[in-house]
């Protein structure tokens, strides 16, 4: 007899039973549709049979988790559709923009008559609602697999020496492999819509926030440029998929993919401070981004660039102007929340800032953490007729920071990892997974925290980021890409021992595993190549810049 605990209640069963069968009830009168679930701290899909006692939880689309799943499986059901309707052609799932994929195909043109057979087919196969069902090969099952059917879809899996089962997912007469959890069914997928894009198309999704109704797709033109700006690059480069990547470190040339990497940052830093000295009004340079996007170190490789237009940097930190702890706003469930604007005392930051860009002189306040409160230690700032400030933080882009500072004067960078490879054709890397392994890294390293303690946080890192950053991305005067394309190598040495710390019975086991999952396909880079000037030493440690 085997105990199995689920919202509070508990089952008892005397066979094996799948998760469909044990809450098919739960499942029909949820309110929003469940993709997948946790059990015993790991993620499964619905088909799973239960064997052994544990706790159950129910994945549906109201969760960031339950999205992905949901637009994992869309993206499966895409892949069939377009095998079905052009058996002899590629397609490349790029990379996300916002809730949508943005895909290419080799040699097609992307007419309103693909929008509309690819629209009709996928919804057929939604309509049939096709059981997707995963297959666990032997390595030389899969090797004559392989040898059959002349695909490479999955491969990766085959290439890792040490990878005993090799894992596809079927569906009819399909097959696909997906780095990460699917739906176990075509007819999970309620809402979706093809749109023309670029020299692609975008295949759109709800948000997790609305999962019920498809909303418009909202174009964020500078953050696409910056992407598609990027992916070109890595093409030409011939450096666009892990495949690519892991050969090149086989082969003994990862010197020269580091040097081309770096070269393509320091470029484009040297392009926004070019832009910053052409325009003889601004006095500021705002800098925003979300979490471990590397702004520390981009704001003092900038500042080195704008010295070399004949500009002196001077940097305010924000976070030395928090309102007092009393006067702290107060979230929903009753905790401070030091990430709103609010948050900061806007009426003394912006009379400094007029006060300093009218050649006056300020004592800068220094905020004690500790008790909550400013303190004055007689720093004083008064610029000169050079100098240039630097303000970075999570508000940067939001003109309520500097309202008291005209338009002309301020000048605004956005900055994240956007990621641009690609496990292969239909496994895009996230830009978010990219951030989250690079904040782990740095937490341990810097701040002594563990993945742990990481993994728990994170979801109220990313809602703060939607809620304060990403609204304003579209206002930058410039976008730069942080992300290095051999950064998941060099941080993977760092990152897996913290994750695998993490046991069975924490409930951040389920992201941990699907964290490790990936990087075990990334060949390591030692971090002694790394040059002491990269973005990716403010997480790694060692670096030329002060943290």
């Amino acid at each position: 007899m085997k105990k199995v605990r689920y919202n509070n209640e508990e089952y008892t069963i005397e066979k094996p039973i799948t998760v469909q069968e044990l809450l098919k009830k739960e499942i029909e009168a949820s309110k929003y549709t469940v993709v997948g679930c946790i059990f015993n701290n790991e993620y499964q899909n619905l088909s799973y049979e239960i064997q052994t006692s544990g706790t159950l939880e129910l994945i549906d689309t109201f969760c960031k988790t339950g999205m992905k799943i949901y637009a994992r499986t869309l993206v499966y059901v895409m892949g069939k559709a377009f095998e079905k309707i052009y058996p002899n052609e590629k397609m490349t799932v790029e990379y996300r923009l916002g809730n949508a994929m943005f895909c290419t195909c080799d040699n097609l043109k992307i007419t309103q008559g693909f929008i509309e057979k690819m629209t009709k087919e996928i919804q057929k196969i939604i309509d049939k609602d096709l059981p997707i069902k995963q297959v666990i090969m032997t390595r030389k099952e899969a090797e004559d697999f392989y040898k059959q059917n002349n695909t490479s879809k999955g491969r990766l899996q085959l290439d890792l020496k040490d990878n005993e089962e090799i894992y596809m997912y079927y569906c009819e007469n399909y097959s696909n492999y997906c780095f990460g959890t699917l739906a176990n069914r075509t007819g999970i997928i309620d809402n979706f819509e093809i749109i023309p894009y670029s020299d692609g198309f975008l295949i759109c999704y709800p948000s997790s926030k609305a999962p019920n109704k498809m909303q418009k797709f909202k174009a964020t033109k500078k953050l696409a440029w910056a992407l598609e700006e990027y992916e070109k690059i890595h093409k030409i480069l011939n450096m666009n998929t892990l495949y690519k990547l892991n050969k090149s470190i086989e082969e003994n040339k990862m010197k020269e993919v580091i040097m081309l990497a770096e070269a393509l940052h320091e470029k484009k830093i040297a392009n926004i401070a070019d832009d910053i000295a052409k325009r003889k009004n601004v006095r500021m340079v705002l800098i925003a981004g979300p979490s471990s996007s590397g702004k520390t170190t981009f704001a003092q490789r900038l500042g080195i660039q704008l010295r070399l237009n004949g500009l002196r940097p001077v940097t305010i930190s924000v976070d030395n102007y928090f309102v007092e702890r009393q006067d702290n706003p107060r979230d929903e469930n009753g905790d401070y929340d030091f990430e709103c604007i609010e948050a900061i005392d806007l009426k003394l930051l912006n009379e400094h800032l007029v006060k300093l860009l009218n050649g006056e002189e300020i004592e800068m306040p220094k905020f004690d953490f500790h008790v909550g409160t400013k303190r004055y230690y007689g720093d004083k700032l008064k610029l000169g007729k050079d100098d240039i400030l630097i303000i970075e933080g999570i508000h940067c882009l939001n003109d309520k920071l500097t309202n008291q500072i005209s338009k002309k004067e301020k000048y605004k960078v956005y900055i994240s990892a956007l990621t641009v490879l690609n496990m292969d054709r239909y496994n895009p890397i996230s830009t978010t997974d990219t951030r989250l392994i690079r904040r782990i890294v740095r937490d341990y390293q810097f701040r002594g925290y563990s993945a742990r303690h990481t993994l728990n946080t994170w979801h109220k890192v990313t809602d703060a980021e939607e809620k304060n950053i990403y609204p304003y991305q579209e206002d930058a005067d410039s976008i730069f890409n942080t992300s290095l394309i051999y950064e998941i190598n060099a941080l993977k040495d760092t990152a897996k021992p913290l994750l695998e710390e993490i046991t069975p019975d924490e409930k951040e086991y389920a992201e941990a595993r699907r964290l490790l999952n990936m990087l075990k396909y990334f060949e390591s880079i030692p971090k002694e190549q790394i040059p002491n000037n990269s973005l990716i030493k403010e997480f790694l440690g060692g670096g030329d810049f002060k943290y």
